[in-house]
């Protein structure tokens, strides 16, 4: 999920490049910097979520995203979506993680549990 967060918001970013030349008339160099290089670390970050690192730079990501606001006001409220979408998957992911690994706990212990399946009876 938090993947998905990431590449959608990597869109969003890099759409708001043109606007920052357009409407806020920032300079083409430092636009084409600060919004293409936010895209470009949102989509290799999504790309990188196997290590737990990933998700802390990825909070990082989200405040980059939020002070983008300071040019193109949108994305003061852009941030603040993404930001909880950001943080609703992270909550998600870790709890379907550790019900992930209680399930299968639970289920190596009933597999333990039954032993070997009897053949023949003991009283003849």
């Amino acid at each position: 999920m938090c993947a998905a967060v990431l590449a959608l918001e990597g869109i969003v970013v890099a759409l708001s490049t043109p606007v920052m030349i357009a409407v806020s008339d920032v300079p083409v160099g430092t636009a084409l910097v600060v919004g293409l290089g936010v895209a470009a670390a949102c989509l290799v970050l999504a790309g990188m979520l196997r290590t737990e690192a990933a998700y802390a730079v990825g909070w990082v990501v989200q405040l980059a995203a939020f002070g983008i606001g300071l040019v193109v006001p949108m994305m003061f409220f852009l941030g603040a979506v993404f930001a909880l979408l950001w943080g609703t998957a992270y909550v998600l992911g870790r709890r379907i993680e550790r019900e992930r690994a209680a399930a299968y706990a639970a289920h190596d212990v009933r597999e333990q549990g039954e032993g070997p399946p009897q053949t023949g009876s003991a009283t003849g």
